[in-house]
This record gives structure tokens, C-alpha cells and sequence, in this order.
């Protein structure tokens, strides 16, 4: 008689112990976000007392500089991992919770016209770093990881798309450390540029949220400029996200009828499971609050936690963001990617440039 193998079961963990096993690294990213605060008040505080004029550097800067140094000098023990990466929890959060400073009217304009406008770069993203990734000769399959994250929404587009066409790990790997180094880059160049050109709020954001690709990034290079640009920023960013479903599955059955990818059997189901569900809440909390559900008190306090959210967010950007790491990954991706970037920049730029002298935004 043959004898049965025995095989241990794994007890999930009780929610008390993944509290625990979550608490070190979001405490983490509560310290550098409350630091950042912090720095900024005791800053600005100490140039008034003294009558210097300074400029006024966001929370949202030394948040992000706080956990960049963090991460680029120091090993982070394995033991703040979990709750480091927890960032994207707080961002989709933060996301949601916004749409209490938004009425249902604000998004049915501004989302109009930054749909318009996401269709118009999302055609022309993809073009472009298809042509510019045969021209750098990178394998295809890397190509459209690169145009998929640039066209939509950075990581969390590659690694939707990364299962859908059967792309290699390396190759996920190359597309979402040229997408993270570019956003870094961003944060600093986007509001310089912006106020070179003295934007508004509204155009800021929209080009923000057109241009940039990770959400994390795209929310955080609005908040520099503004307030109310970073309000914009995550709206248009989601309108992006939004189209997130449709571009995958448009490449999936691509590389499917070239036999490199495992067929779309049900084309609802695929879409509904890479459609970015926080976009849901962020728009059930609009409607509440367009309808006066909430008191003016509530409003705030939303929007006051919403804020946190997104405190906690850009630390954990800064601690994600390792420049040595990222240099492992070879030069020809940043390259193409930087390329696409730039043209991509300039595009939207143009865009909303243009938009603004019929709509004045």
C-alpha cells in the first residue's frame, strides 16, 4: 500500500498578528509624514520670526526627501517592509476620501475634459514608446510593459499587464525601474517647469495627472505645486486608471493571436477584475457629499484624513525609491523610457496649454 505524504498545513495569520506584523513599517511611514509636517511649520515658523523670505517647502517635499535618504543610505531592516508597502493602501485611501472636496459638478466638468484629453495621450504614449522601444531595440514584450505604464498608470499597469501577455519577470522588472527613476525625476522637474510657466492650479494638475505615471507620483508632483493642482492631479490620474482594463486587454489578445499569450476567454470578467475599484469609492463619497449627506464638519474631517492618507503615501515613495538598485537594471530601458517621458511631457503639456484658452482653467 502506498503510504500519503503528509503535508503540513499553513495557519493563516490571525488579524491580531498581521497588525503586528504591519505596525513597525507604518509607524515608519506615520514618523516621516508627521516629520515632514513638522520640518515644514518649524521652518516657516523660524523665516517669519526672523522676517526671511524663504520659498515655502511642502510636507510633501521633505516627506519624500526624508524617506529618500532613508532608503539610499541606510538598510532598512526586513522587519518595516510589510507596512512600508502598505503605501499604496494609503494612497487608494487617500484617493477615496478626496472626493469629499469634490462636488458631483466639478467632476462632471473637469472629468469630462480630462477624459478627452487621457484618450488623446493614451494613444499617443502608446505609439510613441512602441516606435521608441524598436528604435532602442528592446524586446517587444518589454516594449509594451513600458508603453502600458507609461500610457496608464506605472507599476500597477506593468504588473497588470505582465501576467496578461505572459511578460518575464526580468522584463517586468527593466519596465518598472525605468517607470520609479522617472517619477522621481518628476517630482522635482514638473513644478519647477510649471511655475516657469506660470500655471494655474487647474492646468497644473491636469498636465500633472496627464503626465506623470504612478499615481503615487502623480498625486505628490500636484501637492508640490498646490493644494488645489493636487486635487486635480488625482482626478485626472484617475480618469487615467480608469482605462486601465481596456488597454490590457487590448494587449492580451494581441500577443494572444500571436500565440505568445494565454487566450481572453470572458472579456467582462477580465476587464471588471483590472478595473481599479478605489475609483468607485472616491466617486460614491462625491455623490454623498454632493447630495449634503455630510455636515460641514464631516466634510473637513474627511478631507482632513485625506490629507494623512497622502502624508503617508509620499513617505512611503521616498522609502520605495532606491537609486542603486535601480541602476542594476541596465541603461537601454531609462533611456527609452526617458525619452517617451519627454515626448509624452511635452504632448500633454501642449494639451492642456491648449485646452486652457478655450476653457480659461
Amino acid at each position: 500500500m502506498a503510504s500519503v505524504l503528509a503535508i503540513p498545513r499553513v495557519r493563516p495569520l490571525n488579524p491580531f498578528a498581521q497588525v503586528l506584523r504591519l505596525a513597525p513599517g507604518v509607524l515608519l511611514l506615520a514618523a516621516i509624514g508627521y516629520a515632514g509636517k513638522v520640518l515644514e511649520q518649524s521652518i516657516n515658523g523660524w523665516a517669519k520670526a526672523h522676517h526671511h523670505v524663504i520659498p515655502n517647502i511642502e510636507y510633501v517635499l521633505w516627506a519624500i526627501a526624508i524617506g529618500l535618504v532613508l532608503s539610499n543610505t541606510l538598510t532598512i531592516p526586513r522587519l518595516f517592509e510589510p507596512g512600508i508597502a502598505t503605501y499604496e493602501f494609503w494612497l487608494k485611501l487617500g484617493i477615496v476620501l478626496l472626493g469629499s472636496r469634490f462636488v458631483l459638478g466639478d467632476i462632471l466638468k473637469l472629468g469630462g475634459i480630462s477624459l478627452g484629453l487621457v484618450v488623446i495621450e493614451i494613444t499617443g504614449s502608446l505609439a510613441l514608446m512602441t516606435a521608441l522601444g524598436r528604435l532602442f531595440g528592446l524586446n517587444p514584450k518589454l516594449t509594451s510593459l513600458l508603453a502600458v505604464g507609461s500610457a496608464i498608470c506605472g507599476v500597477s499597469a506593468i504588473i497588470a499587464a505582465k501576467g496578461a501577455i505572459d511578460a518575464d519577470d526580468e522584463d517586468s522588472s527593466f519596465a518598472i525601474a525605468a517607470i520609479l527613476a522617472l517619477g522621481a525625476i518628476a517630482l522635482v522637474t514638473f513644478p519647477l517647469i510649471g511655475h516657469g510657466l506660470h500655471m494655474s492650479n487647474t492646468g497644473f494638475g491636469l498636465w500633472a495627472g496627464l503626465a506623470v505615471d504612478n499615481t503615487a507620483e502623480a498625486t505628490a508632483a500636484g501637492a508640490l505645486y498646490s493644494d488645489g493642482a493636487g486635487r486635480v492631479a488625482v482626478l485626472a490620474k484617475t480618469c487615467r486608471s480608469a482605462m486601465i482594463g481596456f488597454v490590457v486587454l487590448a494587449y492580451a489578445i494581441y500577443w494572444a493571436n500571436r500565440g505568445k499569450a494565454e487566450a481572453v476567454t470572458n472579456k467582462a470578467a477580465f476587464l471588471w477584475s483590472k478595473f481599479p475599484k478605489f475609483i468607485l469609492g472616491f466617486l460614491v463619497i462625491s455623490v454623498l457629499v454632493s447630495l449634503h449627506s455630510f455636515n460641514k464638519d464631516q466634510v473637513s474631517a474627511l478631507a482632513n484624513l485625506s490629507r494623512w492618507a497622502f502624508l503617508l503615501t509620499f513617505a512611503g515613495v521616498g522609502l520605495r525609491t532606491n537609486f542603486r538598485e535601480m541602476s542594476k537594471q541596465g541603461v537601454r530601458p531609462f533611456l527609452a523610457g526617458a525619452a517617451g517621458e519627454i515626448l509624452i511631457a511635452f504632448l500633454t503639456l501642449g494639451l492642456v496649454l491648449g485646452t486652457s484658452h478655450f476653457w480659461k482653467l
